[in-house]
């Protein structure tokens, strides 16, 4: 993929775009919480060419048409996730800090090996809340702390 192309898809991020880390409940899993990440572009369905366009060249992800005439194109898979935000770095512009932050939650979830570990990389996603502007989140270190410890 070229730069002017890289680049593009960045400024789409940084517009039309978002990226998540969360903390999830998840009853199946060793911990009882998943640290869930995402790479999602919006358009309007009617311009959904563009998402298209978008999953056709990054090779991963899937397109969701809403009810309400919005599409998206997410990505979910934290190893794509991961190639997808390094590829786009050096272009992204408004979205720096959550690149930034994403690719360290990143790193840190592949070193994972103890609750301490898992703390830490949750404690670096509630720094999320104050980059994206989240006013729901629950799920927040703390209560995986609590959920963790006897």
């Amino acid at each position: 993929m070229n730069s002017t192309i890289r680049a593009y898809i960045a400024g789409f991020l940084d517009g039309d775009g978002s990226i998540f880390f969360q903390i999830v409940r998840r009853k199946d899993y060793k911990r009882k919480f998943q640290i869930r990440t995402s790479i999602s572009f919006y358009q309007k369905t009617d311009n959904s060419e563009n998402l298209l366009w978008f999953k056709k060249i990054l090779k991963v992800g899937y397109i969701r048409h809403r009810k309400t005439g919005i599409s998206d194109y997410t990505i979910v898979e934290p190893k794509e996730v991961q190639r997808i935000l390094k590829l786009l770095q050096p272009h992204v512009r408004f979205k720096k800090k959550q690149v930034k932050l994403g690719l360290k939650i990143l790193m840190k979830l592949k070193k994972v090996k103890s609750n301490k570990d898992f703390l830490e990389a949750c404690a670096l996603v509630d720094q999320f809340k104050e980059l994206n502007y989240s006013k729901k989140r629950t799920v927040t270190s703390e209560v995986v702390k609590m959920t963790l410890t006897p």
